[in-house]
């Protein structure tokens, strides 16, 4: 069984490594929305895979360094694209949420996506 949580933030980014002239080189902004799914058994004295309370403080810390920022001036996102935006998340989750199992990362303007599993 899957549960999730969401959350949404609006950010800056460009990306230096592609070409003079390329619609993504210069700055430009995004309204991301990120999924945090976590997979497992249901407790049976809790009723949940996880405390979706405690998953949502943790993925609104993460809005907050994230929130109406420059994407590149995160550390590890130097290269804020969706895979490397998914990648962080989870690497930030992951100490603490054992039963992570994938993240989502889309911008829905351009209809874009990607999803990590950790591999």
């Amino acid at each position: 069984m899957e549960i999730y949580q969401e959350f949404t933030f609006d950010a800056a980014h460009r990306f230096p490594g592609v070409p003079e002239g390329h619609p993504y080189h210069g700055l430009h902004g995004h309204s991301f929305v990120a999924r945090v799914v976590l997979s497992g058994r249901v407790d049976s004295k809790t009723g949940f895979i996880a405390d979706l309370g405690e998953v949502e403080a943790r993925c609104l810390r993460l809005r907050e360094r994230l929130d109406h920022k420059y994407l590149n001036d995160v550390d590890g996102l130097e290269v804020p694209s969706l895979e490397n935006i998914a990648v962080w998340i989870w690497n930030q989750l992951t100490p603490d949420l054992p039963a992570l199992a994938r993240v989502e990362v889309r911008r829905e303007s351009c209809r874009h996506g990607c999803a990590y599993s950790g591999t």
